[in-house]
């Protein structure tokens, strides 16, 4: 049997026709060989392969930074609007392969390698691209959909040719990395920097202060906030590369230093000692990132960080406008601020700050630029994500913010109360400030009330919106309101991480479609084409062939590599229901012991996802999984019909691995909580078939494929809140459905604890008497559900046609589409697929 093609060169295949490799061979060679010289200066025989990694790294940086430099002056000389995309969270995953996919450059840097190998006779070094790549650390700066929705957007924004600029933070340590321990999650830190970033320019030439505590004074020419402590931020940018237009964009992450000053009131040596040491106080605003996913915790580090992010970004947007523009800010309308989720919803009461304090502008005039400039994405509509401060700390930490938001909302509330006469139930219910108990801030209540728009980012999501937790705003002002439907990157999420994927779809269709994804539609008059269909299904195999290699290498279980690759991945969580899961496995593992003989479709079954340390339900979950997993996994007779993995650190590389290689995607969460997602739509690109809910995005998915070829089963949202209304009561469930009792039986009993029986109590418990998510409710039509998923997969041909219909109504989810419908929609600006001058081509 002929050995598969490598990554590599598949890629290469795409590249003959042009996607990729114009490039200079013989002049990469010559800047990696001098990138290795200088980064070494030493017998290069004894370089390691990290010093490869740095060495190709800065040469593929080489090729961005003219690319840069040309997008700016392009950029200054036309002066477009500008968009700023405000975010805690982008979680980036690795560069330098996406870098060359975009640059056109991977067959060129293989060659390259080849060569330098060749030349410096190292081959007992591996020397291969795959094995470099790997040497790179993850940018790991979220917790999971928001912050990689933030980096899909960054690739979006570049390829549509918008003077975008992402501003976040520079965690000195990401996402902590999950380490699985008997059974239990154990976190690690993320130290990504350990080594140096090779993606990122600091910019100490922008540095810019950021004030806290104080205290306010009232004076006839203004009002002044004083007293303050300041600390500095230090930009660091990345290079955002767009696909093949030679644009690249800017991402600026800000990094927390203490002033020079220290205070020093008596210069002893304890005073001086310990005024060094108080530096890192200031310094720890950047040092890690909250590992919250959709939960809110109001700690006084966070806020600082929410406005820290803030003040040195507005700042500096600032900046460069009276750059372009001149001193005046009163026609500040080339500039849009999108907030992605209430996090950076700082900006409204800080851009009133500088509008009003320091450029003395009106508070009329103020407010108009400040609700024309900033729009609000919201990303969950569950009551414990909803960020809600605690006066006291405003009160502390930004004396003259609450000053700002008291007057916002005390010019809003007599609006309402001139709409609305008399209904003081409406004015608590939109007032930004709850009073019941200890007085808060509502976050999304101020985004809404300063923004000119306010999106969900799935219809069905909008929708709750506007029906249910901002009903009353909506009531006010309709027209604010719109969706967003979310998107992944084609690139990144297809090209990249599935490239022979990708070569048989361009063998029918042609390449345009990596530009615009509604081209997949093409697909579908090849849908009962038997040579596409054996194709589909090959490059299927040759992915899951790979990655029962890389599992066998990490988890020492042999897999079936024919079994059915079952996947459910993402952050633990009760509303994304892997407990429903849970209760699947344990199902079908009691029919096979039950009916050893019977002809069982057999599965892989993998679930992976971060618990938020703090957040023991979760990592009760995680214990749970690992804990059927063993026993599932050692017992004879099952044998390789059903195996159970814990897939350890999932993360954006472990992502690009998995997804390409699944059969199933399992999304799976309650009707009407999950927002959107954005995995269900990477393993529908990829070849995967979709179990779930009609949930989030599953929804459209459902009507661009055809419900048909999804796998949708459970409760619809009307039917969750008539659930409500009626009580639900999860022991009916359990005493009629004999197979549920047997499962919850066995988790309560023991079966999977036998040295601790009662390891497991506070899940029963909260599946028997408080599940707020309703496990048990959808439990029969699920394992109903799965059971077509068998039948279907024993028919390969069918089962592959599914997956051409899934594939080919994927060109709604290219986030290329989202960003194009945020231009033209909320921020006023139109894309553009004009390809600028390389940096080596005459202007």
């Amino acid at each position: 049997m002929s050995k598969p093609l490598t990554d590599q060169e598949k890629r290469k295949q795409i590249s003959v026709r042009g996607l990729a490799g114009v490039e200079n061979v013989a002049d990469l060679k010559t800047n990696f060989n001098r990138h290795l010289h200088f980064t070494l200066v030493k017998d290069r025989n004894v370089a390691t392969k990290r010093d490869y990694y740095f060495a190709l790294a800065h040469t593929v940086r080489d090729h961005l930074v003219g690319r840069w430099i040309r997008t700016q002056q392009h950029y200054y000389e036309k002066d477009p609007k500008r968009v700023y995309y405000l975010s805690l969270e982008f979680y980036m995953g690795r560069t330098l392969q996406n870098t060359m996919v975009n640059l056109a450059l991977e067959n060129a840097c293989d060659e390259a390698i080849y060569q330098v190998k060749t030349y410096l006779q190292i081959f007992q070094l591996g020397l291969d691209m795959e094995e470099l790549q790997d040497m790179e650390e993850d940018a790991g700066l979220g917790n999971g959909g928001l912050g990689r929705l933030a980096a899909c957007f960054l690739d979006s924004m570049a390829t549509l040719g918008l003077a975008a600029y992402g501003y976040g933070i520079r965690y000195e340590f990401g996402i902590f990395n999950q380490k699985i321990v008997n059974g239990w999650q154990a976190e690690e830190a993320d130290d990504w920097l350990r080594y140096g970033n090779p993606w990122e320019k600091a910019r100490p030439e922008y540095m810019r202060p950021v004030h806290f505590y104080g205290r306010v004074e009232h004076h006839p020419d203004g009002v002044k906030w004083v007293d303050t402590q300041v600390v500095l931020a230090l930009p660091y940018d990345t290079p955002v590369p767009g696909y093949r237009n030679n644009i690249v964009n800017t991402m600026r992450l800000w990094s927390a230093k203490a002033p020079c000053e220290f205070h020093l009131k008596d210069f002893n040596v304890g005073g001086y000692i310990q005024a060094v040491l108080d530096k890192n106080l200031a310094e720890n605003i950047s040092r890690v990132l909250y590992p919250n996913d959709n939960f809110f915790e109001g700690k006084e580090l966070r806020l600082k960080q929410e406005y820290f992010v803030v003040a040195a970004t507005l700042q500096d947007i600032i900046r460069r406008f009276k750059a372009s523009k001149g001193p005046s800010v009163v026609c500040f309308f080339q500039v849009a601020i999108q907030l992605n989720d209430t996090h950076p919803a700082m900006a409204i009461p800080e851009l009133m700050r500088i509008l009003v304090d320091d450029e003395k502008l009106s508070w009329d005039t103020a407010w108009d630029i400040t609700v024309r400039t900033c729009a609000y994405t919201n990303h969950t509509v569950l009551p414990e994500a909803l960020e809600r401060w605690p006066i006291d700390l405003f009160q502390n930490l930004l004396p003259r913010h609450l000053e700002i938001i008291y007057e916002i909302n005390r010019r809003h509330l007599e609006r309402i109360t001139a709409l609305y006469p008399g209904d003081y139930d409406r004015l608590r219910r939109m007032s930004l400030i709850e009073e019941c108990g200890q007085k808060k801030i509502n976050m999304a209540h101020l985004c809404i009330v300063g923004s000119h728009a306010v999106n969900g980012v799935a219809q069905i999501h909008s929708d709750i919106i506007k029906d249910t937790v901002f009903k009353d705003f909506y009531e006010v002002d309709p027209q604010k309101f719109q969706n967003k439907t979310n998107g992944i990157t084609p690139r990144r999420w297809l090209v990249m991480c599935n490239p022979g994927l990708a070569e048989v779809i361009a063998e029918r269709i042609g390449e345009d479609y990596i530009r615009d994804l509604s081209q997949l539609k093409n697909l579908l008059k090849f849908v009962d084409d038997d040579a596409l269909i054996r194709d589909i299904a090959k490059v299927k195999q040759e992915n899951k062939l790979k990655f029962a290699v890389h599992l066998e290498e990490q988890y020492k279980v042999k897999i079936n590599p024919n079994s059915m690759f079952d996947v459910q991945v993402k952050r633990i969580h009760e509303y994304k229901r892997q407990l429903l899961n849970c209760l699947h496995i344990i199902t079908l593992y009691n029919r096979i012991k039950k009916e050893p003989n019977k002809a069982w479709t057999p599965r892989t079954i993998m679930i992976g996802g971060k618990a938020a340390p703090g957040y023991h339900t979760a990592k009760m979950i995680i214990k749970l999984i690992t804990a059927i997993g063993e026993v599932v996994n050692n017992d004879s007779v099952v044998g390789d019909r059903l195996k159970v993995i814990y897939l350890e650190n999932y993360r954006v590389t472990l992502a690009e691995k998995v997804i390409p290689a699944s059969d199933l995607s399992e999304q799976i969460s309650t009707a009407g909580t999950e927002a959107s997602g954005t995995g269900n739509m990477k393993f529908m690109l990829n070849g995967a078939l979709t179990i779930g809910t009609m949930d989030g995005a599953n929804v459209e998915m459902a009507e661009e494929a055809g419900e048909e070829n999804l796998f949708i089963f459970g409760m619809r949202v009307k039917d969750v809140e008539a659930l409500d209304q009626k009580g639900y009561d999860a022991m009916e469930y359990y005493n009629r459905i004999p197979e549920l009792k047997q499962v919850m039986d066995q988790i309560s009993g023991g079966f999977f604890s036998p040295g601790e029986p009662d390891l497991f109590k506070d899940i029963v418990k909260m599946l028997m008497h408080h599940d707020r998510f309703k496990v048990f409710a959808d439990y029969e039509d699920y394992i109903k559900c799965q059971e077509k998923v068998s039948a279907l997969y024993k028919n390969t041909k069918e089962w592959t046609k599914m997956v051409i219909h899934n594939i080919a109504g994927c060109g709604k989810f290219s986030s290329d589409r989202t960003i194009a419908q945020y231009a033209r929609e909320i921020w006023g600006m139109e894309p553009s697929l004009e390809k600028i001058a390389a940096p080596d081509d005459p202007r």
